[in-house]
């Protein structure tokens, strides 16, 4: 009897061990990811704050335009309205990171666009809307650097051993929804920051 019962203990100790082993990885794998979706809002907010900016500026240069006669872009205003609508209407990350990737490409050429107009070059509420927009940027920065790297943390996570046993059983995937490094984005608007993660 004594001889069955030993093999017994150290059986139901091993698995109590590995047990607590696997709620122990399991709890810091939901702490790791729910870090990631706590950095992904930061991200947001500041994508959002950007793109609530856009249609001023947009509004701006459409009517500088008119003033002087000249075309006015309809394609690239219609397109400020069409980019907003799929940044919106964006559900995943990648679809946002997609969209927010259109919007960058067109805040650069409204940017572009007001280097066109003298009479916007003195106006006082475009000097002011640009420093609203570089202060957006910077926060898109800062945000997308500090989201990259906690993704990052979290994907590495899920490789190490015994973590990556214990996400395989417990559900967590890879996420591989991060912003690409595009340091010329706003290149040549004044308003691109110094780095862009």
């Amino acid at each position: 009897m004594r001889a069955i019962l030993i093999p017994v203990l150290v059986f139901a100790a091993v698995a109590l061990a590995a047990a607590s082993e696997f709620a122990s990885v399991r709890h810091r794998l939901v702490m790791e990811r729910d870090e990631v979706t706590s950095e992904w809002l930061q991200v947001q907010e500041a994508l959002e704050r950007r793109a609530e900016l856009i249609p001023s500026l947009a509004e701006m240069v459409k009517r500088a335009a008119r003033e002087q006669e000249s075309i006015a872009k309809s394609d690239l205003f219609g397109s400020v309205t069409e980019t907003q609508g799929a940044l919106a209407g964006a559900r995943t990350a990648q679809e946002k990171i997609a969209a927010n990737e259109r919007l960058s490409n067109l805040l650069a050429r409204l940017l572009v666009l007001t280097e066109n107009y003298q009479q916007l070059r003195a106006d006082k509420q475009l000097l002011r809307l640009e420093d609203e927009i570089a202060a957006a940027e910077n926060g898109i920065a800062v945000e997308r650097r500090k989201y990259n790297e906690t993704l990052e943390h979290y994907n590495s996570s899920l490789q190490m051993f015994p973590n990556n046993m214990v996400a395989a059983l417990a559900g967590f995937h890879r996420n591989d929804a991060y912003f690409q490094t595009d340091p010329g984005a706003l290149t040549g608007s004044g308003l691109g920051p110094a780095h862009v993660p």
